[in-house]
């Protein structure tokens, strides 16, 4: 009998579907229940370890977006936000398809004490009438019968000076007055708090009205900044283009990718680098594949040698194993990835890894999320699958070339 060509090939992943379901001495099953768990592991490790960059990374993004907006709008010169650009330029801005919002924001810096306790530093946003991004769309800044104007705190600095909303804090801030520095003193109410989950937002940033800001910094009438949101902020870059073309010169345009390249493009290397650290894991785990293959090929020497003699080709014969192997690999390759996103959503879910607001401010996030997305599956699955069929490759070579007699002969 001989099994030319792809019917041959179909014979061997027949008879290696066979002996996976067939049953087998205690040895053959111990080698492929140690390689199927070895696999699994490395898989779930790489699962989870791409998950926690992924996610960490995206979360940056996502917060780093929601505190600034995608697109930011600097004057080159005090005074050249209200002078350089008129309403024809900011209709054009909003105008534009790919434009959510156009905001203006004033941004200081202050120390804001409770009565009779010790001040935090902030910094202080000054958002607009049409609403803030960090705090949300209609926070309440507005001065009330006595004077006194409104606050918006982040969760972590409320509860580091111990105030509630409703509560009056004492703000402190330098500003110039004739070219000349002088401090400037305001009594502030909590009106509400918001949590982004961004340690630098939620523990040192402020939001008041934009003209607080301005006259305690004496630039009155002026803001700092325009502030854009783009429906997609993945095309930041080119939708900047578009904006200095409208604003002209006299404005300084970037988005959120170009000032923190240098910050995403180190995640990045590292999660290349962490990739290929725990693939081996999934490297040494192929090593009881192969064990498991060379058992094998010890309990079935007398069949290899029947299906040589009756004409099947090395070719083939080596097919049944290097099949045999593979499937063993990607059982355990579905395995890890699928424990691996069981056990990142349960990570996720009840916020397993939480940061003190010390360590938060190293790593900016209060939370660890955990997002497994499908390319990290394809890249863990296709890597795993990979060098899981390459260490079949000798043993199932080493089976197809074993003599016809010796192996009819085999005990």
């Amino acid at each position: 009998m001989r099994a030319p060509g792809s019917s041959g090939r179909g014979l061997g992943r027949q008879i290696a579907w066979r002996y996976l379901r067939g049953r087998s001495s205690r040895l053959l099953h111990r080698t492929a229940l140690a390689a199927l768990v070895s696999v699994a592991v490395g898989v779930l490790a790489m699962t989870v370890a791409m998950a926690l960059l992924t996610g960490y990374r995206e979360d940056l993004e996502r917060k780093l977006i929601t505190g600034n907006a995608a697109i930011l709008a600097y004057p080159l010169a005090p005074g050249e936000l209200e002078a350089g650009v008129g309403d024809g330029e900011l209709g054009r801005l909003r105008a534009l398809p790919e434009v959510v919002s156009v905001r203006e924001i004033a941004y200081g810096q202050g120390t804001l004490s409770p009565s009779g306790g010790l001040g935090e530093s902030v910094t202080l946003r000054g958002a607009g009438g049409d609403g803030d991004s960090l705090a949300g769309d209609a926070p309440d800044l507005t001065v009330d019968s006595a004077g006194v104007a409104g606050i918006v705190l982040g969760d972590d600095l409320a509860a580091a000076l111990s105030v509630e909303v409703g509560d009056r804090l004492r703000l402190a801030a330098l500003g110039f007055a004739e070219a000349r520095p002088k401090f400037a003193y305001r009594s502030v109410r909590v009106t509400g708090t918001y949590r982004t989950g961004f340690a630098e937002f939620d523990r040192s940033w402020a939001v008041v009205d934009r003209t607080l800001v301005e006259g305690i910094s004496g630039q009155a009438g002026a803001a700092s900044l325009y502030e854009i949101a783009v429906v997609d902020p993945a095309a930041a870059p080119q939708i900047a283009e578009t904006v200095r073309e409208v604003l002209g010169a006299n404005f300084l345009v970037t988005d959120w990718q170009q000032m923190n390249r240098e910050l995403f493009s180190a995640l990045k290397l590292q999660q290349l680098l962490l990739f290929f650290l725990l693939g081996l894991i999934v490297v040494v785990s192929t090593f009881n594949v192969a064990s498991s293959l060379m058992v094998l090929v010890r309990e079935r020497m007398r069949e290899v040698g029947v299906l040589k003699a009756l004409g099947m080709r090395q070719r083939d014969l080596a097919t049944i194993f290097v099949s045999y192997g593979f499937v063993l690999g990607a059982a355990g390759v579905a395995l890890g990835l699928g424990s691996g996103s069981l056990l990142c959503w349960f990570l996720t879910r009840f916020e397993v890894i939480r940061f003190d607001p010390e360590v938060a401010e190293i790593y900016f996030v209060s939370s660890v999320p955990f997002r497994v997305a499908a390319a990290d599956c394809l890249a863990i699955a296709t890597f795993a699958l990979a060098v899981t069929t390459l260490a079949c490759l000798l043993p199932a070579l080493r089976a197809s070339r074993v003599d016809t007699a010796a192996a009819l002969g085999y005990e």
